[in-house]
């Protein structure tokens, strides 16, 4: 397990949002603190269909190795807003240094047990972009693989091989789609 950012900050919250303090990444996560999270996913629309650009964590990432998730999460640094977080994030992972028009579509909150006696406890701010074309260049300390995604394939395989996927982006892709959906109607 590499863990090369051992002085990380992660805010604090209670069930609201609020911030209650900061605790050192890693010890958040190995006592399960509820804590202030992001998560974003990029789509596309190609052929009347949405795509979403998932990623697939790099094998020693110190949770969660090996399985596909959302574009980019993380957690914004004390006095980060979220929209920086994300951008500051999805260039470090994934190179993508273009600007993104992120909408902010609410948030959820999840609490999983992970491997590497690891807990996600999070009050997770779903950002959505949507993009026709985009290039990007992952940073293999991050990420071993990076594509684009049919709605139709990811729903078969959270039927499938749910186990191919990270513990929250079932969560976070359900209300991706959701809001997606309901956007797509009021437009």
């Amino acid at each position: 397990m590499k863990n090369k950012d051992p002085e990380i900050l992660v805010a604090l919250v209670d069930n609201n949002g609020k911030i209650t303090g900061y605790a050192e990444k890693m010890i958040a996560h190995r006592r399960g603190d509820l804590h202030l999270a992001f998560s974003l996913m990029i789509i596309r629309r190609k052929n009347n269909r949405v795509e979403y650009l998932l990623q697939r964590r790099a094998l020693h990432k110190y949770h969660s190795g090996g399985l596909w998730a959302n574009t980019c999460c993380s957690h914004p640094l004390p006095y980060e807003n979220i929209n920086d977080a994300a951008k500051r994030r999805v260039s470090e992972e994934l190179g993508i240094n273009e600007s993104l028009n992120m909408s902010n579509i609410g948030q959820i909150q999840y609490r999983h047990q992970l491997d590497n006696n690891m807990i996600e406890h999070e009050l997770d701010k779903i950002l959505v972009a949507e993009v026709n074309s985009l290039s990007w260049q992952q940073n293999t300390d991050e990420v071993m693989e990076v594509c684009w995604w049919k709605e139709q394939d990811i729903l078969q395989q959270l039927f499938n091989n749910p186990n191919i996927f990270a513990k929250w982006f079932s969560k976070v892709f359900d209300h991706t789609r959701r809001k997606i959906s309901q956007q797509m109607v009021s437009v």
